[in-house]
Order: C-alpha cells, then structure tokens, then sequence
C-alpha cells in the first residue's frame, strides 16, 4: 500500500510549501489525520498567476501537434501510476478502491480525447463578396485559466478543465481540494513529468474564498471554470462576470428518474442501484428522485430495496466494498436531518436510514417512499446515499415533477416505447438525458447542465470553444 504524502504546491514547475499552515488531510473511514497539504496565501496567489502568464507565451506559441504529444505522454504516465493514486485516493477520498482506478483510467482516455481536439480547433474561410478579398476566421487561446474543483471526483473534476485548456494552448491554474489533495497532485505530477514547460499548469490548496476571489479578480486570468454547488457557483459567476472573465458552471443537480409501466425493470434495478451508490451517491449526476409509474412501482421499491441492502459498506480499501464513507462528517447530520423532515410529513423508510458504527463517516444506503414536495430532500440535494421513490399515474404527472425544480442538470429514464422517449427528449428540461442506459461523461459526449445548474459543457467537441477567442481577419489584395 502506499504511504499517504504531504501534499505541496506546485507554481512555476516547483513543487514547494505554502506559506500559510498546513492544513490537515483525514481519512473519512477512520476519521484519522493521514498527512497535511500545502497553504497558499495572497503571495502564492500572485506567483501563480505570474507563472501562468510566462507558461501562456510557451504554450500559446506550441504547436496543437506538439501539445498533443504532451498530452498523450501524460495520459500513459497516469496509466501506469493508477494503482499507486488509486490507494491515495481511497485514503483521503473513502471511495472503493475499484472506483478510484476507474476515475483515474478514465482520466487518461479524457487526455488522450483532448489530446485529439488540440489538432481540430478549426476556423473558418468566409465567402466574400469581392473578389480580391479574403475572410477568415481563426482560433486562438483565451489566455491563462482559473479552475476550482471538488472533493468528490479530485482526479475527473481538474482533469476535464485541464485538458481542454491544454488542448488549446491555455496555461491553468487549479485549486484543487483541500480534503482530497494527493490524487489531484499526482495528476499535475504526470503532466510535469511528460513536459509540460514550467508555468503552464500550477497548482495551488488554500482557504476556498481567498483563492477564488484573488484569482478570478487577478488582471492575468482570462477564464475561469468551476464545478460544486449551485449558491457558491452563483457567487463566483457573478464575480467573474464583474471582471468580464469567461466562465463555465458545472453545478448541482437533483436528478430525476423516470421509470415507466413498459420498462425492463431487471434492468432499472440493476443500473440504478450501482449507480445510487456510487461514490455513496456524492455525486452530482446521481439519481435521487425517482418517478416510478403505479403498475410497476412496488415492484420497483422491493428490488431496488433489496439491492441496495445487499451492497457491502466498508473502507475503500477493503476487497469487496461496494461503498465506502460519506467524505467528510458534516455530511452526516445534513442527510440525517432531510430524512427526520420527511417522515415527519409523512414518508416511509424503507431500507436505510442510519449511520453505520460510530468511527468513520458510513451511512446506510437509503430507500424513502411517499416523499411529499415541500419536504427539504425534494428541494434540495440530498448528495449521498438516498433514492426517494415517489409514485405517479400519467407520463404529464411524471413530467411536472422531473421538471418543477430549478435544477437541470442530469436525467434518467427507463421505457420500452419510442413514442415515450421522444416524449421526454422534447420536454425534460435537463442538460442530458439517457435512457435505458447509462450513457453520460464519456470524453467524447457533452457534460453540462441548464437553469441553476450551471452553463457551458466539459465533454465533447464542444468543450474546447469555452478556452478560445474567435478572431475575424478581412484581408484585400
């Protein structure tokens, strides 16, 4: 097993101390410190940035070919680290240690989709209406970017923004999370030593207001990208658009499932009750309301049930575990005081509902039923382990539900009728939506969401233009 290190800063192609404390790293099963992480304070900050300004006249002036081989060094560098920072984050993050490799090897397929993109970041020739005169349009890199990532992914949340900037030849600065910072480092760790020239990618810890505040005011940052809550990402979006910085919001969500009469219901079990628990439902495309159509609803409620009660909890690091920890204790009386609201007005616990020893942050996997609407857990997100399982009579019923909230980020649906996926193609209100499967955050497809649930995507061809300028030259002979 590897031992759990002391996490630096990393600014200008130097690993180094910050200069405020030390801030201490807990493992979430055992509620034990495991190591510290770095401090930045305002002059960290500033050499940060200025770094980033330097490494931007590097890499803006690299070719798109050359980024790209970077970049593919740096994917097959984490490849063959995955089992070393599979067990670092475990350790700070409680996810099974299966789960933690699958992030990571899916963060080098990410890189390497990029990687593709660098070399695709096309512009455009204009018909012009003389004949001695040339239109064109061309891409260019906005310039050094921002990026504030999460504690639930460390490795999937920094590297989607990072590649994307990279592709098109953007310096990055990441603050990456506190709770979680090993794995982060590491991913920094394989891009510096593939080549990426010193100042290009920086990576800074610290107190999460006085980062974001510095750098999205800082004059150096062009664009920022962040992913975490929807109050939070409102704050920064509005500093941001304070400053005239570009932004992209990937926020929460409150994801519904829409289960139909007609469905393979072995099937809705088996996909949802996986991905229920996955990360112990810290996860902000999770399914958490599910709408569950009256002929087949208790059907559905005794086998998700069941299936969510044969899952094995433990430490991550255990062979076996299914689900690990909740990632930090606050998130234990949040979940606890949404179930005692609910059954006050009037839900019935199924399975679940309890906290799981007394050393560590575990939680059953929950199953609520007959959850009204002005319940707190219908409102707001639960982000952890609870699937609410309401009933409802016409698709339209189904619909107003899915759709009441100001959220939009993922959906779910599972039916055997084409007229009712296109039904819910045409009026869910949700960035993505997949039926019948488990088809989202793949690298090469969009991942975003709309309404209060952010702007801008981090998949697909469509990620890169959030990093580029498009310039307009006319040129006449």
């Amino acid at each position: 097993m590897s031992s759990y290190p002391n996490t630096q800063l990393f600014i200008n192609g130097i690993w180094r101390d910050g200069s405020g404390a030390a801030i201490p790293v807990v493992n979430p099963a055992t509620e034990k410190v495991i190591g510290h992480v770095a401090h930045a304070e305002i002059a960290d900050l500033e050499a940060a940035a200025d770094a980033a300004v330097a490494g931007f006249e590097i890499w803006r002036n690299t070719s798109a070919y050359d980024r790209a081989k970077v970049m593919r060094k740096a994917a097959d560098l984490l490849r063959s680290r995955a089992d070393m920072i599979a067990e670092l984050m475990t350790l700070e993050q409680g996810k099974p240690l299966i789960q933690s490799k699958m992030e990571i090897m899916g963060a080098a397929d990410v890189i390497d989709w990029f990687a593709g993109e660098a070399q695709r970041t096309y512009g455009q020739i204009i018909p012009a209406r003389a004949a001695n005169v040339t239109q064109m349009t061309i891409k260019v890199p906005v310039g050094p970017v921002a990026a504030f990532t999460p504690w639930n992914f460390p490795i999937n949340q920094v590297v989607r923004k990072l590649s994307a900037a990279l592709a098109t030849g953007c310096s990055f600065i990441v603050k990456a999370p506190e709770e979680t910072p090993a794995s982060p480092a590491e991913l920094i760790r394989a891009f510096a030593d593939a080549g990426v020239p010193a100042g290009v990618v920086n990576l800074v810890f610290g107190v999460p207001s006085v980062v974001s505040e510095y750098l999205i005011a800082h004059p150096a940052i062009r664009k920022i990208s962040f992913t975490g809550s929807t109050p939070v990402g409102k704050q920064l979006a509005s500093l941001a658009g304070l400053h005239m910085k570009r932004a992209t919001m990937e926020l929460g969500g409150h994801a519904p499932v829409l289960i139909f009469n007609d469905a393979d219901m072995e099937k809705a079990i088996s996909l949802m009750s996986m991905h229920k628990s996955r990360n112990a439902g810290q996860v902000c495309v999770s399914p958490t309301r599910f709408l569950v159509q009256d002929g087949v609803a208790d059907q559905f409620i005794e086998g998700f049930a069941k299936a969510q009660e044969a899952l094995k909890v433990g430490n991550g690091m255990e062979a076996g575990t299914e689900m690990g920890p909740l990632a930090n204790e606050r998130r234990i009386p949040a979940i606890e005081g949404m179930l005692q609201d609910a059954v006050s007005l009037g839900a019935e616990v199924v399975t679940g509902g309890r906290r799981i020893g007394n050393e560590g942050y575990f939680f059953e996997p929950t199953v609520i039923t007959n959850v009204p609407t002005n319940a707190k857990m219908m409102n707001d997100e639960p982000f952890g382990p609870v699937a609410i399982v309401n009933r409802f009579a016409e698709a339209e019923e189904a619909m107003a539900e899915a759709n009441r909230l100001p959220f939009g980020l993922a959906s779910y649906a599972f039916t055997g009728s084409s007229k009712t996926a296109q039904y819910l193609r045409g009026n869910i209100q949700a960035g993505m939506l997949t039926v019948n499967h488990l088809g989202l955050a793949l690298p090469e497809v969009p991942f975003g969401g709309i309404q209060d649930s952010g702007y801008g995507t981090e998949g697909g061809s469509e990620a890169v233009d959030a990093y580029l300028d498009t310039r307009f030259v006319s040129q006449a002979d």
